[in-house]
Formats: C-alpha cells, sequence, structure tokens
C-alpha cells in the first residue's frame, strides 16, 4: 500500500480541512499517510507554498492542489 504524502504547514486552516479528510480516508480505506512541513525545506516551500494543502501518491507522481475533495483523494489510490 502506497503512503500518500500530505504537503502542509502549520497555521495553515485549509491544511486542517484537508487532513480531517485524511484521517478520515485512513479509517475508512486504511490509507496511510505521511505529513511533510514545507516550512524546513526552500525547494518544498518553492513548490508548494502557494498551492498546500497537496497530496501526492509517490509511486504514481500524481498530487492534487487544494481545493480537492474525497473523491479526488481516493482518484490518487
Amino acid at each position: 500500500m502506497t503512503k500518500l504524502l500530505f504537503y502542509t504547514t502549520l497555521g495553515c486552516h485549509l491544511c486542517e480541512h484537508a487532513e480531517t479528510m485524511l484521517l478520515k480516508l485512513q479509517a475508512e480505506q486504511r490509507q496511510q499517510f505521511e505529513s511533510v512541513d514545507i516550512s524546513s525545506d526552500e525547494k518544498l516551500v518553492e513548490l508548494y507554498g502557494i498551492r498546500i494543502p497537496v497530496v501526492k501518491n509517490p509511486d504514481s507522481g500524481k498530487e492534487i492542489g487544494w481545493p480537492f475533495d474525497e473523491s479526488e483523494l481516493l482518484g490518487l489510490l
């Protein structure tokens, strides 16, 4: 099972909403995700700074940025 990457940072209210959706997905689909705080890496800030929250499937390379819904999250699996 692929562990999704969840690009986020502290104080991001949209990220909190997205995390709630990911936790629901985790409970329903047994899908794991790993939170990655972009603030500690300049390259990640450059890539995702204005797009967070972003969820990425590292195996396929597919990613979605906000806004997204639960069906789009399922499409990453």
